[in-house]
């Protein structure tokens, strides 16, 4: 059977839902806010109604990406166009769903999975999303090519020339919580610089970091410096990168990360915080098929304990 694929598209139930920290009766209330707004729009998306899901999306400015593939809609007519070829395709059983949503109403960090009817093999995806009144206005969809398959996605990625540089962030601007830019810069600084002590001093003492990339998770403080310690020189999101764009509340959130020149030049690390704002729970999500399977293994030795 012919499949309109991801790349077609963007060149042309479940629900787990995980609010952070202690918020007060205001905070909680927005939580749930956000709660409901991602988890309509999901539903939308899973039943293949066109127009209930663009209704979504802001048709004054949005700008759509998928920074894995580097395809872009810069237009609500689009992205609904695109959207209007692919939802008659997708099959009853197919679902798209998210898994944990760190934010609020102004700003987002959603984990999702689209399951493999959708797009032919199975999308876990994290997104920084920025909304105004209610309506997406800027997304970036980030994913591992290797989760998804190499030769699938080599063979769908935007060529080089092509990939698109700006994801719309200017059009946004920083929209994330006074807490969650600061601690977003003090990390992002700390990994550029290799500052390893610096870093980890952001984190709670049982605090969780999670790679999916890499699918390894290293648990508490010090076993967290170790492992920044030893990875220093080879984690993309590590020396010279910087801050491309963040999104979230004072409890949870993250950033997107650009690395100029680099292979692996840009990705995405979502940040969940304490009452204290120490961060509890970092998870990070890059290109894997952009490197090949001996820097990877390099990479997972960094997580061997000495």
């Amino acid at each position: 059977m012919s499949r309109i694929t991801r790349r077609h598209i963007l060149t042309g139930g479940a629900v787990a839902l995980a609010t952070l920290g202690t918020p007060g009766l205001a905070s909680a209330a927005t939580a749930r806010d956000v709660d409901e707004l991602v988890t309509a729009i999901f539903r939308d998306k899973s039943s293949r109604d066109v127009d209930r899901f663009m209704a979504h999306f802001s048709q004054q400015a949005l700008t759509y990406t998928d920074g894995t593939l580097g395809a872009q809609f810069a237009t609500w007519a689009a992205l609904r166009a695109a959207f209007a070829q692919l939802m008659p395709t997708w099959p009853a059983t197919s679902r798209s769903y998210p898994t944990k949503i760190l934010g609020d109403t102004r700003s987002a960090m959603v984990f999702f999975t689209d399951s493999p009817e959708l797009f032919g093999h199975e999308l876990r995806i994290i997104a920084p999303i920025d909304f105004a009144a209610g309506k997406i206005v800027r997304e970036v969809d980030y994913w591992d090519g290797r989760h998804f398959g190499v030769a699938a996605t080599q063979a769908i990625r935007t060529p080089p020339d092509q990939f698109v540089t700006d994801f719309g962030e200017g059009k946004v601007g920083e929209r994330a919580a006074a807490t969650m830019r600061r601690v977003a810069s003090a990390l992002a600084n700390a990994l550029s610089a290799g500052d390893t002590a610096a870093a980890a001093a952001l984190f709670a003492t049982d605090a969780a970091f999670d790679d999916l990339t890499l699918h390894t998770s290293v648990v508490g403080q010090p076993a967290i410096r170790g492992f920044l310690d030893r990875s220093r020189g080879l984690l993309p999101y590590g020396l010279g990168t910087s801050i491309r764009h963040a999104v979230g509340s004072a409890q949870g959130g993250g950033y997107e990360w650009l690395k100029k020149g680099a292979l692996v030049d840009h990705g995405v690390i979502a940040l969940e915080l304490d009452s204290r704002a120490l961060i509890t729970h970092l998870t990070a999500v890059w290109d894997g098929s952009l490197v090949d399977t001996a820097t990877l293994t390099a990479l997972l030795a960094t997580t061997v304990e000495q």
